[in-house]
């Protein structure tokens, strides 16, 4: 049979293996970034960035930069979408990468505050505001990236490897610092810290090489060949997408919320607190990462086959019930079960979600504005429940005489957000992705009422967003 050639009006396709790939890599290096900072956060900065004599007060200030790049996010989710929308997706990746990648790899070089006194925690802010800019759009990017090149019965699977990125990510940064912090003290809060943030730099090389192969994707390949890329993405999707908007807002709320619980502030509880090594958190975290890894693409496979809501709704459900038994597991101060408690909050209730959540965000918006409904919901969440549950659970906790059940109610409370908030969704997992926009994402953008007045459904344009006559 003759080889397969692309005509004028064909989109050129990236191998499958070269997305995956691409969409990984860049969605690895961000999250080692993160869980690198937030491993940083509880047991480096407190301690030679912002020194106190009041252990609680320097904790709250690492993690005050910590919340100050998930703040930054929404601002970068914003402007680097909008470009994705308008430039197109592979484009916006390589800016995003070199940005994170290159802040993350500074911080590395960040003097202690006995060194220089108040420019230490300046310059560290300055490269964690960076960081959190460039992060805005990069797994929104590779989420759509994922979805827009998937057969559209595999989406769910190719949806969810940012989500196995993302683990890839946090077993590096955990276990590294696990073993980094096998070192004396005095040599870990040296110099031993750094070694991982520097490495980052090869993580930049490796994802820049995969992404400058792959080539734009089908979607926005045919929104430019229709002429139909939106000029004003954040104005069309305030206007016309505010209910897929608001879905992605509440979605987020426990997987970021709950997994920053999980992953940040029970390291710094189990030290702080617990008065357990400081190898028990990073270890509990790399072996979620490691089940995560497989687990993540299975249940984004499961929703090919059940649907998107089904697998997301238990990943929040399993949450909330999972949240008493998680901190009765850790307050036994065996490692044992501190590790099993991970693996299970993570493994399941957040890897759950995660599988699904590629492919189902990315489906409830249209091409035009695509990625910015998705960076915009995504990161707007994250910045609240994510960048502040760490801060909250401290503060929750001290006032609680050290008593971890307000932070189970708190992980309870985020849990039941993200479930009410999937309830209001549509299932998602049938939609053309290429064709850009669904009927349901578009009626998503009305009051009820206004769509009763209108009568019958009309046929819609879905490249402009409009009805056909």
């Amino acid at each position: 049979m003759a080889a397969r050639t692309h005509s004028k009006e064909e989109p050129q396709r990236s191998s499958l293996g070269a997305v995956a790939g691409a969409a990984l890599v860049g969605s690895a290096l961000e999250w080692y970034d993160y869980f690198l900072y937030g491993a940083a956060a509880s047991l480096v900065f407190n301690k030679i960035i912002f020194p106190t004599e009041d252990a609680f007060v320097g904790t709250l200030a690492a993690f005050a930069t910590l919340a100050l790049g998930f703040l930054i996010r929404p601002l970068g989710g914003v402007y680097f979408g909008a470009l994705g929308d308008r430039i197109g997706r592979k484009k916006v990746l390589i800016i995003t990468l070199l940005l994170m990648g290159g802040a993350t790899t500074l911080i590395g070089v960040v003097p202690s505050y006995e060194a220089a006194g108040v420019w230490a925690p300046i310059l560290l802010i300055v490269l964690r505001l960076l960081q959190g800019f460039g992060a805005g759009a990069e797994f929104g990017g590779a989420a759509v990236l994922s979805a827009e090149n998937a057969p559209p019965r595999r989406r769910g699977l190719f949806g969810a490897f940012p989500g196995v990125g993302v683990y890839v990510g946090l077993l590096l940064s955990s276990g590294t610092f696990a073993l980094l912090t096998r070192l004396p003290e005095e040599d870990f809060l040296a110099w031993g810290w750094r070694i991982p943030f520097l490495a980052s730099v090869l993580m930049i090389a490796l994802a820049m090489f995969i992404r400058l192969r792959v080539n734009e994707t089908p979607a926005f390949q045919e929104l430019q060949k229709q002429d139909a890329v939106a000029e004003s993405p954040i104005k069309d999707l305030l206007r016309q997408q505010r209910g897929p908007l608001l879905v992605v807002m509440g979605s987020q709320v426990a997987q970021s919320g709950v997994s920053y619980v999980y992953q940040t502030f029970v390291v710094t509880y189990i030290v702080g607190t617990l008065g357990m090594a400081a190898t028990v958190g990073p270890i509990g975290v790399a072996a979620a990462a490691a089940v995560a890894l497989v687990t993540t693409p299975l249940f984004g496979a499961l929703s090919d086959r059940v649907g998107r809501k089904p697998v997301y709704l238990f990943g929040a459900g399993f949450s909330a019930v999972f949240a008493f038994p998680f901190f009765m597991l850790v307050d036994t101060k065996s490692e044992t079960a501190v590790i099993i408690a991970m693996v299970l909050g993570i493994g399941i209730g957040i890897a759950s979600m995660l599988g699904a959540q590629g492919s189902f965000f990315s489906e409830l918006f249209s091409s035009r504005v695509r990625l910015s409904g998705l960076v915009l919901g995504r990161e707007v969440s994250a910045a609240l429940s994510g960048g502040l549950a760490p801060l909250a659970a401290v503060a929750l906790t001290e006032a609680a005489g050290g008593a971890s059940w307000p932070v189970g109610l708190m992980t309870i409370g985020l849990s039941a957000i993200t479930f009410l908030a999937l309830l209001a969704a549509p299932e998602t997992r049938h939609v053309d992705l290429v064709g850009a926009a669904s009927p349901t994402a578009e009626g998503m953008g009305e009051p009820a009422a206004a769509r009763s007045a209108k009568g019958p459904a009309q046929p819609v344009d879905p490249l402009r967003n409009r009805t056909t006559s």
